[in-house]
């Protein structure tokens, strides 16, 4: 732990929270779960302040789009990796044999739990150093390829403005083989709509399909 709080470059007072907020949930009862929920809590907040403070001509859509980029589990992911985090989680062997040091879920989970144990340690500032310190720029996100949900809404609000819709339109077969049709729109005006085997997929196809339509690949 001594040497992942050097590349993060905080001290604990209390390594017990860094402990903590390493643990996973397949290593026990006092698993991370409860520090990720407050460190995502803490990173929307210190997010939303930097960029009120760093874009001072943005509205609130390009603002919300912007702190969606650096919230979202592909840069946490992305954080957590360049800190090297996966080789200090605690976890159980099943869990460790099946990818859990380097899955975008768990390394997500144990880097809001860190900004949580950073909070709880040493406050709010020591938080937002280490978000300084560490956090991409929004365009140097590497969100997956299969987000077109992301990709779509980065598309729509470049220029700031509203985000897209995503709406069940409907539903068919069976309950154990069920096709779902989502559309998704803006401004009360549907752009396209996608189906799937659950509803986040077809959300995901109607984006691409929106996204294809509106760049000229489709």
């Amino acid at each position: 732990m001594q040497q992942l709080m050097q590349r993060i470059g905080y001290q604990f007072n209390n390594p017990d929270l860094l402990r903590q907020a390493l643990t996973h949930p397949s290593a026990g009862a006092q698993d991370n779960q409860r520090l990720e929920f407050l460190g995502d809590a803490v990173l929307q907040y210190i997010m939303s302040d930097l960029l009120y403070a760093s874009h001072p001509k943005d509205r609130e859509g390009k603002l919300t789009h912007l702190r969606a980029l650096l919230v979202c589990e592909a840069a946490l992911s992305q954080v957590a990796r360049g800190l090297k985090v996966g080789q200090a989680l605690i976890m159980d062997k099943g869990e460790e044999l099946t990818g859990g040091r380097d899955k975008p879920s768990v390394l997500c989970d144990a880097m809001e739990a860190i900004l949580a144990a950073i909070y709880l340690d040493g406050g709010l500032d020591a938080a937002r150093q280490v978000v300084c310190r560490h956090w991409p720029r929004p365009e140097d996100v590497h969100r997956p390829m299969q987000d077109s949900k992301g990709a779509l809404q980065e598309h729509l609000q470049k220029d700031g403005g509203e985000a897209p819709v995503y709406t069940l339109v409907g539903q068919d077969g069976p309950p154990h083989d069920r096709t779902f049709e989502c559309a998704v729109s803006r401004y009360g005006k549907e752009l396209a709509r996608g189906k799937g085997r659950t509803k986040k997929q077809a959300e995901q196809t109607a984006a691409l399909t929106a996204l294809k339509k509106l760049t000229g690949e489709g």
